[in-house]
């Protein structure tokens, strides 16, 4: 019997053969896996064909999914009740049969009669979620001398990835390179509603709230249709969940749990829409948002009406809110009473949809032992059961300190931007009762923190002159230092990672430019000195104490408790205009920072350090800090001090960037030299080792695992400066 079209292609891609008289979709991850090897053997034309059609290819499997799952739902409908007579069983058991018929033919008319050919692992599914084709497709690009199209790869990248460090490198080399074009910094994935929305929002704080309208009114549509796909896709396959213990489930156990696990995907799909890519956290209230700002926004430009069908619209959310029933009542008086403001009823149905789908939800949390975080501020508290309201009300309350997104979305703010997509603002000088304050979150990553402290392991005491002595501020710990300029030097020698040393001028750089933004959006800061510190309790000697790890002080001043004033003048450090502590780890005992008053005993706030956590603040009287003892392990941390003058920057600094520069060209020319030689290599039968992009690479699927000695995972760790 002839194998299908389909089947052939695939067994054509499995021996490495070209897919181009293939008129089937090719399955995105074998693609992957071919591109992968493509780019590890330097064939850079072969491996930016396979990259971007295996992008392609997953574009057009998602939509053939969404399409078949909205087509079979309209197709199918579900009747009020079976027919007289019928046991209630067979009539949706009927309707569940012919609503899988009618898929499983859509999608083998779609897959070209091979669907199961399309179903990768989780890990490669990830990849394509968070663009990592896009970072093998920018060096190819460059290789190939296609600056523009590098360009765009590494952008849309770096867009759902801002805290990859080397990327960023990248990124402002490509903006100073000769020939490259600001719209070669485009978005190939850009999703339509994050653009109307951003640019809503720009023409709303800009008071052109007639653009405004039109952009918002697209960004609410485009994000309609985008939840719309989203809740399309839970209809498909699920992952299976590993359970400690196999369980023996009945038939309606396993459909009440299945159907569980799609209504809570939907629900969550609101949180995916209004997450930008290369954020944590979502825009709090996307949907409601946008008829509140609409409702103001229509009302300026005179169109009253539809401010009021807003406004009705924007209650259905929340109803009791005081505002906008104030608002309503302003726009019936102005309209008349015969004018009917009735809400819009595409959102009236989302709204009975939601609530609906939440009521079965809460009803399996009760009754079944099912879990659910409910991504809605707007769910009323009657639909959750009462053994849960006490930890809503704490959710809820919880989100409405920490909603840094959303703080950083309003049009207008009286702080800088930061210039970092993901960093987010944990706390600001009000919840931190003072002022020149903030804590920020994600700054690192749980990977880079890792790195950070295998070059502080690595380095022991040898930074900086302690050598793991005794602490200068209390006997009871064992105190570590390590400056930007030393670790580089002990990279030179060998003594740690290169990578690991350049990582930590690196994050220090990042944090300098996030409380430059913050504080000082119109002074440079100039860094004043850079220390990684790492405070050890000492064993045996923590019972009964009563010191602290770092005493209170200033940072630019001689405290005065009793005068209740900060003397600025020598010895203290007058120059340091802000400090910073990046933190790496939170494994430890103690070792919390607060903030007093001048008396330097009257608490007011205090940070627990975690990794990616950065607290900043200006270096003055106002902010008397120390830091609690530790009394249990190992705190590491980055100790950043800023000046406004230049004098005073940090000459170690400039040593260990000018070292780095070296190392790059050096590098550089080292690359060049490998070039040459994989050049006459290949005209002798040798292979050179090849470099790899600067993220990390997975195997391309469970089909291609026989090929993983020379695909994708095997050399993934492989990282250097393609640029």
């Amino acid at each position: 019997m002839p194998a299908s079209p389909g089947r052939l292609c695939s067994l054509l891609l499995l021996l490495g053969f070209s897919l181009g008289s293939c008129s089937s979709l090719p399955p995105f991850d074998l693609l992957y896996a071919d591109g992968g090897r493509a780019y590890f053997a330097q064939d850079w034309p072969r491996a930016a064909e396979l990259l971007q059609r295996s992008l392609h290819s997953y574009a057009r499997l998602q939509d053939a999914r969404r399409q078949c799952q909205r087509g079979c739902q309209a197709e199918a409908g579900w009747a009020a009740r079976p027919p007289l007579g019928q046991p209630w069983e067979t009539g949706f058991f009927d309707r569940v049969l012919q609503r899988a018929e009618c898929l499983e033919e859509c999608l083998g008319r779609r897959l070209d009669g091979q669907p199961s050919l399309h179903r990768a692992s989780a890990e490669i599914q990830q990849d394509f979620e968070e663009r990592e084709p896009y970072n093998y497709l920018q060096v190819a690009f460059f290789k190939l001398k296609r600056l523009d199209e590098a360009v765009s790869s590494a952008h849309t990248f770096f867009v759902a990835n801002p805290q990859h460090l080397q990327m960023r490198e990248d990124m402002e080399k490509y903006q100073r390179m000769a020939g490259v074009k600001a719209e070669s910094f485009r978005d190939l994935e850009a999703m339509p509603h994050w653009v109307a929305y951003e640019a809503g929002l720009h023409h709303y704080s800009a008071d052109d709230y007639q653009q405004a309208v039109a952009e918002l009114e697209e960004s609410l549509g485009e994000g309609l249709l985008a939840l719309q796909d989203c809740r399309a896709l839970c209809e498909g396959l699920q992952e299976e969940e590993e359970e400690e213990e196999e369980t023996q489930l009945g038939l309606y156990e396993a459909i009440a749990a299945h159907y569980i696990q799609v209504l809570k995907c939907r629900q969550k799909c609101v949180l995916d829409i209004s997450t930008k890519p290369g954020r944590v956290s979502s825009v709090e209230d996307f949907i409601p948002s946008h008829f509140d700002l609409l409702q103001f926004a229509y009302d300026q430009v005179g169109n009253q009406a539809l401010a009021a069908e807003c406004a009705a619209t924007y209650l259905l959310f929340y109803p009791s809110d005081e505002r906008m029933l104030e608002k309503m009542k302003q726009y019936r008086t102005a309209l008349g009473a015969e004018a009917p403001v009735v809400p819009r009823e595409v959102i009236r149905s989302y709204v009975q949809r939601s609530l609906m789908e939440k009521k079965l939800i809460y009803y399996a949390v009760e009754h079944l032992g099912e879990t659910f975080d409910d991504p809605d501020p707007w769910t009323p508290e009657e639909l959750i059961p009462e053994s849960m309201k006490a930890k809503h009300r704490e959710d809820q309350e919880r989100q409405r300190l920490e909603a840094p997104d959303m703080e950083q979305q309003q049009p207008q703010r009286q702080r800088g931007p930061l210039p970092f997509e993901g960093v987010t603002i944990a706390m600001d000088s009000q919840q931190l009762n003072g002022s020149q304050r903030v804590v920020l979150d994600r700054v690192l990553t749980e990977s880079e923190c890792k790195d950070v402290l295998r070059l502080a392991k690595a380095a022991g005491g040898s930074g900086d002159g302690y050598r793991g002595r005794r602490s200068p501020h209390t006997p009871h710990e064992r105190f570590e230092g390590l400056t930007v300029l030393k670790a580089l030097q002990l990279a030179e020698e060998g003594t740690v990672n290169w990578r690991d040393a350049k990582l930590l001028l690196q994050a220090s750089e990042k944090s300098r430019e996030i409380v430059e933004s913050y504080f000082t959006p119109e002074k440079k800061l100039y860094f004043s000195f850079t220390h990684l510190v790492c405070r050890t309790a000492a064993e045996g000697e923590q019972e009964g104490r009563m010191d602290l790890s770092h005493p209170v002080h200033a940072d630019n001043c001689l405290l005065d408790p009793e005068g209740n004033t900060c003397w600025k003048e020598p010895p203290a450090y007058i120059y340091r205009d802000y400090s910073a502590i990046l933190y790496l780890n939170d494994d430890f005992q103690g070792g919390n920072l607060f903030f007093t008053e001048m008396d330097a005993v009257t608490v007011t706030a205090q940070v627990r350090p975690k990794c990616g956590r950065l607290v900043a603040f200006s270096s003055g009287g106002e902010n008397p800090h120390g830091v609690w003892a530790v009394t249990r392990g190992r705190r590491c941390a980055i100790a950043l001090w800023y000046t406004t003058s230049p004098e005073h920057s940090e000459q170690e600094r400039a040593q260990a960037e000018e070292l780095v520069k070296q190392k790059e060209a050096e590098q550089e020319e080292s690359h060049l030299d490998d070039k040459e030689n994989a050049e006459a290599g290949r005209s002798t039968g040798d292979s050179p080792e090849p470099p790899a992009p600067k993220g990390r690479a997975r195997s391309a699927g469970r089909r291609s695992k026989q090929h993983s000695e020379s695909g994708v995972q095997s050399k993934g760790q492989q990282t250097r400066d393609e640029l």
